[in-house]
């Protein structure tokens, strides 16, 4: 079973908790984009109907317009009952590094206005700990943003600025630049994740922490459901490549 096939299958197991007339949050990635065709799917199948979709970038929207999926936006859909997205690195707490796929802010917006924000990833995205084998991408507006590589450095990542193949900045879809940040294993996610917050001109970070309420996993053994401890009771939480 190829990693593709892995991840459809993950996919698929999150739409089952697709609920006719929900706002469904549509996450970025190679995995979450089979999400996406599998509601598509259901929609015209006629066997869910009413769905209105927040997508987490323009590639989605676009994606999702293509097959026909009603589309909205946090402004009029400010809370939403479930969103299906992808993670590049997952620990057991099930705290994320996401952003690899450069739609890290919008994904985590749409994140914290979710009821549910259920992962979807093959076996390969698991880690004991974050930043093993991810850097955590960090969205800097453009003015002065050399200044946040020095600063990243001094935290004790190796940094550098994500490029297109002919050697320019990436530009997210709010037009910023990506700093992917290589840390090595993170031993405290959480008082990294306060460091980025509190600089001025960084954007939004890829570390997902306390989002996250459920988890899919395939693997070639089948798939796994896990379950965060502690519910989301507020779409108002908190908190400042890939599949993430």
């Amino acid at each position: 079973m190829s990693t593709d096939d892995l991840k459809r299958r993950a996919a698929y197991e999150a739409v089952t908790h697709v609920r006719s007339g929900m706002v469904l949050g549509l996450g970025h990635g190679s995995t979450a984009a089979h999400a996406v065709e599998r509601v598509a799917q259901l929609l015209a199948e006629g066997k869910l109907a009413g769905i209105t979709a927040v997508p987490c970038s323009e590639v989605v929207d676009e994606h999702a317009r293509r097959l026909g999926i009603n589309l909205s936006s946090l402004n009029e859909h400010p809370r939403v009952d479930l969103t299906i997205d992808g993670a590049d690195e997952v620990d057991p707490q099930l705290r994320l590094i996401k952003g690899g796929g450069g739609a890290l802010l919008r994904e985590k917006m749409v994140a914290e206005a979710s009821l549910r924000e259920i992962i979807i990833v093959d076996s390969s995205k698991l880690s004991p700990t974050l930043g093993a084998h991810w850097p955590v991408p960090v969205e800097v507006v453009r003015f002065g943003w050399h200044t946040h590589v020095a600063y990243l450095e001094r935290l004790g990542a190796h940094t550098v600025c994500r490029r297109e193949v002919g050697g320019a900045p990436h530009c997210t879809d709010q037009g910023n630049y990506l700093l992917d940040a290589a840390f090595g294993p993170i031993h405290d996610p959480e008082k990294l994740a306060g460091a980025l917050a509190a600089r001025t001109g960084v954007v939004a970070h890829g570390l997902f922490l306390g989002l996250a309420t459920d988890l899919i996993v395939a693997s070639t053994t089948g798939l796994r459901h896990i379950t965060a401890a502690r519910e989301r009771t507020s779409h108002t939480r908190g908190g400042r490549m890939g599949d993430g």
